[in-house]
């Protein structure tokens, strides 16, 4: 006898569900779906015990027909997909034909739909995944389907849910991302007892965080201004085809101020095309925006909406349509970051000693509910009551948020330090310095300061005169050095510390990336060249960004399987520094798989280049080259973080000394 057989339908179905149908929110994400693609401008979605007992979903989008009622529960009806070519663009949340007959082989399922050409509806009913009965009902067009007894049929997976405040808090947490990306759309979530949310149509997404989270979280909040690029490709993807060359990437949304925090990524919510996702491609470009500008194990709040192309993006990649695939990664990912440092621009932080400020810690509230489904956040069984519900189901407002003190200064920071608000100044202009006590400056002389629009790292894009003045360092007057590694200046700010090499380091940085762009730079030959030896994993990426370390001033040849000779380094790169320097831009491409853009490549470049020739601490300064870096930095971009993101000053501000000193 045969020992390969064929799954009974019933069987396979109840497979599906366990791909489809992990919890109660999985039966709202799929009825919600589909229910957005029927063209619904009204949703609402009531829910008994935590979605365990009922769920119930009622859209007025186009509806069935009888026929097409009972086609839409064969596994893989679909009528949104025709061709196979179709799955390269597909432009609707849902596409595969699973998401009903998988529900109703686990459930009881009831279906009521009309068209509004139609007299009367249909009623489907469902148990298990068997069929009980189909007749004609007198509905209302549209669309609703009520889920009862989830996993009844299948008592090993319903033991596996959570309680029913817990189960509630996911459910209100994915009504919340749905409610977001549809602004358009009406969204009514209630139980028995309560009504959890009720989002009126509005016009712009800034209406609808309001209507959500309120006042106060969207003042926290910081708009992504509307960021547009044609596609590019990184330089080991295959080249731009000719029918993509009109393809655009669209970011906007939201971004907390550095000093709202969370200790969770609840807060994070990515949609691609309006469609909800996890991804950590994303989640990694969120981080990299606020690197160093928020401590580690903190996160922001972000609702971040990219929109491309269809075919740019492959949304048929995980079971439940979470998980997406972009075709040219790298560049989605430095858009993504940039278009998020530049937004954040508009608050940008200045980093102070929080010691007089000890007794102002806030109590953080999660803003994506108990458990965010996109992004896999923890849960909790907290009662949910009707006085706490809104909190618990995602819509309570961002709090601002102390760091917490104590937290290791090796990531950058100096231990315990506050992030703070720069003060908001009516002159954007920057002050022009003169030339005066840097002639005799011991460091490589390069080039004017830049206007590094894309640069990769600490920078942002040009906002059009949007960036805060640099007002706050121009006038600082320095006082002297700490252990010949920190600069002590004053103004009328307060009291500044500047760590030197950081500092002269974002000022190299602009100084390689503006020259680099305008051209090739020139290098310093080696009087006696060192070989070094490669890994093959360096060699490979040595072999395929050869020409742009040539451009930024290198000049090494292959002398054998492995060997390279470094005939020439960068303008100020010490000899004995040359094959650090190449290892380390040989192994920081390397770690990111070698898929990057040409302008992030250049930057990373500079970056490293910037590390190596820049001033080293314990090295002692005259009053006039302190005077000279304070006053280059004043001019760069982002004097406020170097390349690499570590913060370039902290400051004790006035009032903070007053306080300290108890005079307020």
């Amino acid at each position: 006898m045969s020992r390969i057989r064929i799954l009974a339908e019933n069987v396979a179905n109840k497979i599906a569900a366990g791909e489809v149908v992990e919890r109660p929110a999985s039966v709202v994400k799929e009825l919600l779906e589909n229910s957005v693609d029927a063209g619904a401008r009204s949703i609402r979605i009531e829910v008994e015990s935590g979605g365990k007992r009922m769920i119930r979903v009622i859209d007025d989008g186009s509806g069935m027909n009888h026929d097409d009622a009972l086609l839409a529960f064969e596994r893989h009806a679909t009528s949104k997909l025709r061709t196979a070519d179709d799955l390269l663009s597909i432009a609707t949340l849902g596409f595969r034909g699973e998401a009903l007959p998988t529900i109703a082989a686990i459930s009881r399922l009831l279906l009521e739909t009309r068209t509004a050409e139609e007299g009367e509806g249909t009623r489907v009913e469902f148990a298990g995944g068997k069929l009980l009965g189909v007749k004609s009902a007198g509905v209302p067009s549209g669309t609703s389907i009520s889920v009862a007894d989830i996993f009844y049929c299948v008592p090993a997976r319903r033991k596996f849910l959570k309680s029913e405040t817990t189960e509630l808090g996911h459910i209100a947490s994915l009504v919340t991302h749905y409610a977001l990306a549809h602004p358009e759309t009406q969204f009514l979530l209630k139980t028995p007892t309560q009504e959890i949310l009720n989002c009126s149509p509005v016009e712009k997404l800034s209406e609808r965080v309001y209507q959500i989270f309120g006042r106060q979280a969207l003042d926290d909040l910081v708009e992504i201004p509307a960021n547009e690029s044609p596609v590019r490709s990184a330089i080991t993807e295959p080249a731009i085809e000719a029918d993509e060359q009109a393809a655009t990437l669209r970011v906007t949304g939201f971004t907390s101020r550095p000093e709202v925090q969370r200790t969770n990524r609840n807060g994070i919510y990515i949609f691609v095309n309006r469609r909800l996702v996890r991804d950590r491609l994303l989640l990694h470009a969120i981080g990299e925006a606020y690197r160093n500008i928020v401590p580690p194990g903190v996160f922001p709040v972000v609702l971040l909406f990219l929109d491309l192309p269809y075919q740019e993006v492959d949304v048929n990649v995980h079971p439940a349509k979470i998980e997406v695939r972009f075709r040219h990664p790298q560049f989605v990912h430095d858009f993504t970051r940039d278009a998020l440092r530049h937004a954040l621009s508009l608050a940008r932080p200045i980093p102070g000693f929080p010691a007089a400020r000890a007794a102002a810690a806030s109590v953080l509230i999660p803003l994506g509910g108990t458990g965010s489904i996109a992004n896999g956040g923890g849960t909790s069984d907290a009662p949910l009551n009707a006085a706490s519900a809104s909190a618990a189901a995602s819509f309570a407002g961002p709090p601002r948020a102390e760091i917490p003190a104590g937290f290791s200064p090796g990531a950058g920071f100096a231990e315990g330090l506050e992030l703070t608000g720069a003060p908001d100044r009516p002159l954007p202009q920057r002050l022009q310095f003169g030339s005066d006590g840097g002639t005799d400056f011991p460091f490589p002389a390069q080039h004017a300061a830049a206007d590094n629009a894309d640069q990769i790292d600490g920078a942002v894009p040009e906002s059009g005169g949007a960036l805060p003045s640099p007002e706050t360092i121009a006038d600082l007057k320095p006082l002297g050095q700490v252990n010949s590694s920190f600069i002590v200046a004053v103004n009328g700010e307060g009291l500044w510390i500047i760590d030197q090499h950081v500092a002269h380091e974002r000022v190299l940085f602009e100084q390689h990336l503006r020259a680099r762009r305008e051209g090739e730079l020139g290098g310093q030959r080696m009087l006696v060249p060192p070989i070094v030896e490669l890994s093959p994993r360096q060699l490979v990426t040595f072999e395929q960004i050869g020409d742009e370390l040539r451009a930024n001033g290198f000049e090494a040849e292959l002398m054998g399987a492995r060997e390279v000779a470094i005939q020439a380094a960068p303008a100020g790169i010490a000899s004995s520094d040359a094959e650090k320097l190449l290892f380390e831009i040989l192994d920081g491409i390397a770690r990111e798989n070698q898929a990057i853009s040409i302008d992030s490549l250049q930057s990373k470049i500079a970056a490293s280049t910037a590390c190596h020739a820049a001033i080293k601490v314990n090295t002692p300064l005259d009053s006039k080259k302190m005077e000279w870096l304070l006053s280059e930095l004043a001019k760069t971009e982002y004097p406020m973080s170097c390349p690499h993101g570590r913060p370039v000053v902290l400051r004790y501000s006035v009032r903070e000394i007053e306080r300290a000193f108890k005079r307020i």
